[in-house]
């Protein structure tokens, strides 16, 4: 054998060593733990779920490095019993006692509590809901919500919160944030940072799809979460968001004020279904108030409510339309004019109809 071989067959060996190390050693960090976090996280596993669906869950709650590493571990440790139910898990623990846990078919704590977030509350909504059901107060939300600390790594650390929120004008600095859905929290002295972190986790979970298309975007993501939330408050029906938000941006491309009421209620904090809004509500300038003076073109300074997928989808993909008009009767139905004209006639017509919304 030619020492050129020899030295070909060398190298091809180093890089082979090089590589079975480098793989050796991924595997092991991948299997380690997460972090030393010893917050639980409720997992469940439905019956039949398979390796690969497990997987993934652990890595969505972030409970694992690597869906792959988990599942080449159940491989070289021929497991194959992992039990339906629900697990209280946390990042510090590694993929074999993870692996250990979902063997025992053990369902979760019964101090576990569930929270459900509304679509279209406000933060004064959220604040009682969370005093409701943990041992949290309403003053413990209000306080970490004006936490300068906590407002600034929520900014360091998210892509779609920016110093928008800081904007002095701004009643609740994460209002439009928090994403709405159920939640399982370990028990009731679950922390409100804990709770708003969960939230927020969903919202950027939520927002991720959709991140280059919102960065090329002449709206900001706090602008695109402002529309959804007036989308929001506005309609009832899915099949109605997009052209409610081809009314927002036709009437901000023609430099018209939105006009939405539930921005008023917002302004003033009342809530909506409470009164009819007074005139002097309606004509007083204030920076959410889309009816008042000074805001043709503009949006409010910020989200006034929780917003769901769909109005937030919504809001970054709006119907191409001419409308620059819509009501909703008491059903919740919307109807869409391009006049101010065609817009007083439908008002009328409900009105008639006895479909007009009444307090």
């Amino acid at each position: 054998m030619s020492k050129k071989i020899i030295v070909v067959i060398s190298v091809i060996l180093v890089v082979l060593v090089i590589i079975a190390i480098s793989i050796f050693a991924w595997y092991n960090s991948a299997i380690n733990h997460v972090s030393n976090d010893e917050i639980i996280h409720v997992i469940e596993v439905p019956m039949g779920s398979n390796v690969a669906s497990i997987a993934e869950e652990l890595k969505k709650e972030d409970l694992i490095k690597s869906p792959l590493a988990f599942r080449i571990y159940v491989k070289l440790n021929n497991i194959s019993n992992f039990q339906a139910g629900t697990y209280e898990l946390k990042k510090n623990m590694s993929v074999k006692e993870i692996a250990e846990a979902l063997q025992t078919g053990i369902v979760k704590s019964k101090d576990v509590i569930s929270i459900t977030f509304i679509e279209g509350k406000n933060m004064r909504w959220l604040a009682e809901k969370i005093a409701e059901v943990t041992n949290n107060t309403v003053e413990d939300v209000f306080e970490l919500v004006e936490d300068e600390n906590f407002i600034d790594s929520v900014i360091k650390e998210r892509w779609f919160v920016t110093d928008e929120i800081k904007n002095k004008d701004i009643y609740y600095p994460l209002e439009g944030y928090l994403f709405p859905d159920t939640y399982e929290f370990p028990n009731k002295d679950v922390t409100v940072y804990h709770i708003f972190e969960t939230l927020l986790d969903e919202m950027e979970n939520k927002l991720e799809p959709y991140k280059q298309t919102i960065q090329k975007s002449e709206y900001s993501a706090h602008e695109i979460l402002t529309i959804a939330s007036i989308i929001e408050s506005e309609v009832k029906f899915d099949k109605d968001r997009k052209d409610v938000s081809s009314v927002i941006y036709n009437r901000l491309n023609n430099k018209m004020s939105i006009g939405c009421d539930a921005t008023v209620y917002y302004a003033f904090k009342i809530d909506m279904g409470e009164r009819e809004l007074y005139k002097s509500e309606i004509n007083t300038y204030n920076p959410y108030n889309t009816r008042g003076p000074k805001m043709e073109g503009k949006l409010p300074v910020g989200p006034i409510s929780t917003v769901s997928l769909s109005s937030i989808e919504a809001a970054i993909n709006p119907n191409k339309t001419s409308y620059l008009y819509f009501v909703t009767d008491k059903n919740g139905n919307a109807y869409f004019t391009r006049t101010s004209e065609e817009h007083s006639q439908k008002i009328n017509e409900l009105q008639s109809q006895g479909l007009w919304v009444e307090f």
